[in-house]
């Protein structure tokens, strides 16, 4: 007997659930499948939200042979034959075959490229399924050449109806007596993943014996005592660990930061998605209390990419340690955030005249540019003048923080401008 959520996947678009941003009635996708025509595109949302089922369905409604490859398993090679059948596939009359990738991300740049010359003349139609930025992880001549469609996790709504749908319907719970007295639990668990709520539900029914099944969060927590070291990489425990990792480093507990860096990595998480948060940990709470951890992070995240699984450990070891070790600083992302907010409550504020550009001689004679000092014209490449709008002309954002590389650059600029206010200017932040 198929897994309960085999037997669920549904075979029509009515059937679907979630998405109505893109498959309600006169939605966007919707609608090119109604149309019978649709182009190349990539799905890109969690797990367990209907990327693949999204894709057959759509490969049934257009009556087109349908491909499928797992990017963990096919090779360049793979893909060529899989082309090469869909070419010969291929009617006059007929809507391109698809070809459908699971989690794309995991392609090589050589396996991607491999794809261009297909999706570009038509011979397929791709349809690309991740769970990762595709920014990130497809490269841009494939990316350009596909619509980008984002998929959300599953409301509670959508999670209550998929519930009420298995114990009405499936062939085998129907037959038992289902009460769901019950669901925060099951709802929790499942993370807004519709195919692990199903397997907790399957657990669960299957787990008693007599009937009627009466299912409460007690019951559900019981039957879903896991091993300590279990780690689901796509569940509410990724998040939970990756939050402690980030805030080791921030707290700076070397000690607690490589305990959860081994957590991910003896469950299994993907190297590139811990390099990325390495990444943003270097400029967001270190940032210039020790510039070089970015430059470190950085160089990680390119080794990672190089060397991969089990060696990929050690720079991460490296760079985890070395991040929470460091003096920490968000000054300027405390700098980026303030002035992106100034910018919203204060609008379009003119440029200073002597800061404009001035391409054409009218420009000149309306002033714009005059009065500027070039820099390097002056002592020690430097001379005081007004570089903020002339309503914010006495505004400070950005303010260095107390430890030794920025109290240098303090330093450095009261010798350039003398003594400023250094006062946190009165931005109202919104909640």
């Amino acid at each position: 007997m198929q897994p309960l959520a085999e037997r669920l996947r549904p075979k029509t678009l009515d059937e679907y659930i979630g998405q109505k941003h893109l498959v309600g009635q006169g939605a966007v996708l919707r609608k090119m499948i109604d149309a019978g025509r649709i182009s190349s595109f990539i799905l890109w949302g969690p797990p367990g939200v209907g990327k693949t089922t999204l894709a057959q369905i759509i490969a049934n409604k257009l009556e087109t042979p349908f491909y499928t490859l797992s990017a963990v398993t096919s090779g360049v090679k793979d893909v060529r034959d899989v082309i090469d059948r869909a070419k010969s596939n291929r009617f006059f009359s007929q809507a391109s075959p698809i070809l459908f990738i699971d989690e794309i991300h995991r392609f090589s740049k050589s396996q991607q490229d491999s794809l261009l010359g297909a999706v570009e003349q038509g011979t397929v139609t791709l349809i690309g399924a991740t769970t990762e930025n595709p920014s990130f992880e497809v490269i841009r001549p494939l990316l350009s050449r596909c619509q980008l469609y984002v998929l959300k996790s599953l409301e509670k709504d959508d999670l209550l109806e998929l519930l009420r749908r298995a114990i009405t319907t499936d062939v085998q719970l129907k037959e038992r007596r289902i009460e769901l007295k019950e669901t925060t639990a099951m709802l929790r668990y499942s993370g807004g993943d519709a195919r692990k709520l199903l397997n907790i539900l399957d657990l669960v029914v299957q787990s008693e014996a007599g009937d009627p099944v009466v299912i409460t969060d007690e019951m559900v927590t019981e039957r879903l005592q896991q091993n300590p070291l279990a780690y689901d990489k796509d569940g509410e425990m990724h998040y939970d660990i990756i939050s402690a990792f980030i805030k080791s480093i921030r707290g700076s507990d070397p000690d607690g930061a490589i305990y959860w860096l081994a957590r991910m990595v003896e469950g299994g998480e993907d190297p590139a998605f811990i390099a990325r948060r390495l990444v943003i940990s270097a400029s967001e709470d270190i940032g210039l209390a020790n510039p070089n951890a970015l430059l470190l992070a950085n160089a990680c995240f390119d080794t990672i990419m190089k060397v991969g699984w089990p060696e990929g450990r050690i720079p991460l070891a490296e760079t985890t340690i070395y991040l929470a070790t460091s003096p920490k600083s968000n000054s300027a992302y405390m700098a980026i955030n303030d002035a992106l907010e100034l910018v919203r409550q204060t609008g379009n504020l003119p440029v200073p005249l002597h800061l404009r550009n001035a391409p054409t001689k009218l420009m000149k004679q309306l002033g714009y540019g005059g009065n500027y000092k070039y820099a390097h014209d002056y002592p020690g490449n430097f001379v005081r003048q007004q570089f903020l709008p002339d309503d914010l002309k006495d505004r400070r954002i950005w303010h260095p923080q107390d430890n030794p590389a920025e109290q240098k650059h303090k330093e450095r600029m009261d010798s350039l401008w003398g003594k400023r206010n250094d006062t946190p200017n009165p931005i109202t932040h919104n909640s």
